[in-house]
């Protein structure tokens, strides 16, 4: 394990890397951050690929990730973790339509409670969930950000930029 931080439109982020690949980036801040100390050492070396895919999707110019994640939770978390890849760019859901999506059509609440312990904040998109009434609703990076993310993305879509 081992991690670096990055800066970013939204604040430093700090990438953490198992040998089965990213397993997070955390946010300062952010609810349910795990402690510094229990992301092994720094070494830069390893994040290559994400730093240049977050600033391709910060520049407007990526839309998906493609990069190798070590999901790290219980079966259902990492079941909501894999549905969250699937909203598209810009777009939200909301968390009865995500779980519906998972054939749990009765668990909004404990898709909510899954979707705040995403431990791969951005690049997993949990900001593209929002309330039954399309509200902003938590969001453990804190609702500032999630409405940065999202104006983000829906100005990059109006303006063509992404590809």
């Amino acid at each position: 394990m081992a991690h670096t931080t990055v800066d970013s439109p939204v604040g430093p982020l700090t990438l953490v890397a198992t040998d089965g690949g990213l397993s997070g980036l955390y946010m300062t801040d952010q609810r349910y951050r795990p402690a510094d100390d229990s992301f092994g050492p720094a070494d830069a070396s390893l994040f290559g690929d994400v730093i240049v895919q977050l600033e391709e999707y910060f520049a407007g110019r990526r839309t998906e990730f493609e990069l190798p994640l070590d999901l790290l939770g219980t079966p259902f978390q990492r079941a909501v973790w894999t549905a969250l890849c699937s909203i598209p760019y810009g777009e939200t859901v909301t968390y009865g339509e995500l779980a519906s999506t998972l054939g749990r059509p009765t668990a909004a609440r404990a898709v909510g409670m899954a979707n705040g312990r995403n431990p791969i904040g951005i690049i997993v998109p949990c900001h593209r969930v929002v309330g039954s009434t399309g509200d902003l609703t938590g969001y453990g990076g804190g609702l500032g950000r999630k409405r940065q993310l999202l104006d983000f993305e829906s100005q990059t879509l109006t303006l063509g930029l992404s590809t």
